[in-house]
């Protein structure tokens, strides 16, 4: 686009130059050679008022002398013959006397180096005298050269000056239709947080305001479809929680070993529907200031609704740090699939009358989420944290043997998308403990991540205070827990 608006303009402005230096050229010549005949013409005059009253030979020639002007012998003057006197000739004759008996008006004769200016004079004697003035060819061309010169680098500099400015318009023009272009294809990439700025022409201020505007509503509907599925995740699962469980106690019996048979298929079609809805959607873009949620009061809704399973298997519950607001930078739907994960997992993989506690400690700059339980533990973390591996043991939020490792990855993928974590460590239950680091500012992605391949499988002792002290995060964690 710049090269082609330059392109116009270089055309469009050698058009206009050509159409105007070439006629004013033609004119600046004209005008030189009508200032050199006029020049002669007045010389010619000067001259006639002698003709006019005398033929004398001698008079004719001082008066000759007098008016000749430039170099050389220009001027010279015919008197044709009359009464037996012979014709007058002065000065340099460059013209034939045949031409010259046939002068009646002013005119032009051309010779070799030059013109000569012809004036016809009414002498005493009734006859017609002829004046006539050389006028050299570089005289006719005085200064047109040098005018010409100065023309075409007027029309130079006007072209230059004109693909400078297209140049710079270009620029202008080109710079935010490339950062369009760019930002498109950023967003056909995935990056659904390009924006543009909107400057440039008024034309593409509207295009960038446009795409952004459209930028905004994929987003919008990215997140809707993440919380379309996060709840979808949690509506499914949290049944199926309780369905194994009664199915659990059926006994034996070839109905009861069906029915189990078929809630364990169930479950696992689920899992399967949630993973690939997870793994087809594209990477969205992290909430922005002021979105998010308050996890005290999800902590408190999702407690509110897995207390009254608790309460049938006999186990005891502990929630503190959710007496005050906690925002953090993540849709409530996703925070909500992630607690019904690690809560499912309890109620899955520990024994009724497990007792099970979650904690929340809110820093400067970041939120920890702990699910802690009573339950067996975990042999192997890493095994457990690995998605779709590994065989572990007892647990918590952690999965065991057979497990797809689907909830812990949801957790992962919400903690990493602030820039935080997920780590499994003992409990001061005695079981396991998931700890889930949210990131408040997001910018602690690269070492939350360096972190976690460090902390996985690593065992923390008494109250596993040991590595969050590390955080500058040790005060937050004073809270008691009290089991009722």
């Amino acid at each position: 686009m710049r090269w082609a608006l330059v392109k116009v303009c270089l055309a469009v402005t050698v058009m206009v130059v050509v159409a105007f230096a070439v006629p004013l050229g033609l004119v600046i010549k004209e005008m030189a050679r009508d200032r050199a005949f006029s020049n002669a013409e007045r010389t010619a005059a000067a001259i006639g008022p002698t003709l006019s009253i005398t033929s004398d030979r001698d008079q004719l020639a001082r008066a000759l002398a007098t008016a000749q002007t430039g170099d050389g012998d220009r001027m010279s003057v015919y008197v044709p013959a009359a009464g037996g006197n012979p014709a007058i000739r002065l000065g340099k004759q460059r013209v034939p006397d045949d031409k010259l008996t046939h002068i009646t008006r002013a005119t032009v004769q051309d010779v070799p180096g030059g013109s000569v200016w012809l004036q016809p004079i009414a002498v005493s004697t009734g006859k017609i005298a002829v004046v006539g003035v050389y006028v050299p060819e570089a005289e006719v061309t005085n200064g047109v050269a040098t005018a010409w010169v100065v023309l075409g680098g007027v029309g130079i500099a006007l072209i230059i000056g004109s693909v400078a400015v297209a140049d710079r318009l270009g620029v202008r023009m080109v710079r935010p239709a490339a950062r369009l272009a760019g930002a498109a294809h950023d967003l056909g990439e995935g990056k659904l947080g390009a924006r543009v700025k909107e400057d440039g022409p008024s034309e593409l201020r509207l295009a960038a305001a446009a795409f952004n505007a459209m930028a905004d509503q994929v987003v919008q509907l990215l997140a809707n479809e993440r919380e379309l599925a996060a709840d979808l995740s949690h509506r499914l699962r949290t049944p199926l929680t309780v369905l194994r469980l009664n199915a659990a106690s059926l006994g034996d019996g070839p109905a009861a070993d069906q029915t189990r048979a078929a809630v364990e298929q169930l479950e696992r079609e689920v899992d399967t529907i949630i993973r690939t809805a997870r793994e087809a959607k594209p990477q969205t873009a992290p909430a922005g200031p002021g979105s998010g949620c308050d996890a005290a009061e999800v902590i408190r809704d999702r407690m509110a609704f897995w207390s009254a399973l608790a309460e049938d298997e006999g186990r005891k519950v502990s929630v503190a740090g959710v007496d005050r607001p906690v925002r953090i930078p993540v849709v409530r739907g996703e925070l909500v699939a992630a607690l019904d994960a690690l809560l499912g997992n309890v109620f899955r993989h520990t024994p009724e009358g497990t007792a099970f506690a979650v904690d929340v400690h809110s820093g400067e700059d970041a939120v920890i989420v702990l699910v802690s339980d009573a339950g067996p533990g975990i042999a192997d973390p890493a095994a457990a944290m690995a998605r779709g591996g590994g065989k572990g043991t007892g647990t918590v939020g952690g999965e065991t043997v057979g497990s797809t490792g689907l909830g812990l990855d949801i957790v992962r993928r919400l903690a990493e998308s602030t820039g935080g974590d997920v780590r499994i460590g003992a409990s001061v239950l005695g079981g396991t403990e998931v700890r889930v680091w949210l990131q408040l500012d997001g910018h602690g992605a690269g070492q939350a991540r360096r972190g976690r391949g460090r902390g996985r499988g690593r065992g923390r002792s008494g109250n596993g205070h040991r590595g969050r002290e590390r955080r500058g995060l040790a005060p937050s964690f004073n809270r008691s827990r009290s089991l009722p």
